[in-house]
């Protein structure tokens, strides 16, 4: 089953590298898809359940979730995190 989370901050391919490695650091996540243009984030999963981990963990890398509170705190580690992504391999 899918569920797409609609999420602020995604810039780049860095951003979407670190989005795609913290979600599938989450056991139970079978597969992450991150659409930058929309600013989506899809996730399959078999536990439901887990959806809410996956919010919680964008929230911490800083990229809450649409609706959510996009604090300056969230914004520095979106930066943060989309640095470390550009400097990472692809997770494709």
């Amino acid at each position: 089953m899918s569920t797409t989370i609609e999420i602020v901050n995604l810039k780049c391919n860095g951003c979407v590298n670190t989005v795609k490695k913290g979600v599938l650091s989450i056991e139970g996540i079978d597969t992450v898809e991150v659409d930058l243009d929309a600013s989506k984030v899809i996730v399959k999963t078999e536990d439901q359940h887990l959806i809410d981990e996956v919010k919680v963990k964008l929230s911490k890398m800083g990229y809450p979730e649409v609706g959510d509170a996009n604090t300056m705190l969230h914004k520095a580690k979106s930066f943060v995190s989309c640095a470390t992504g550009k400097m990472s391999p692809d997770t494709d």
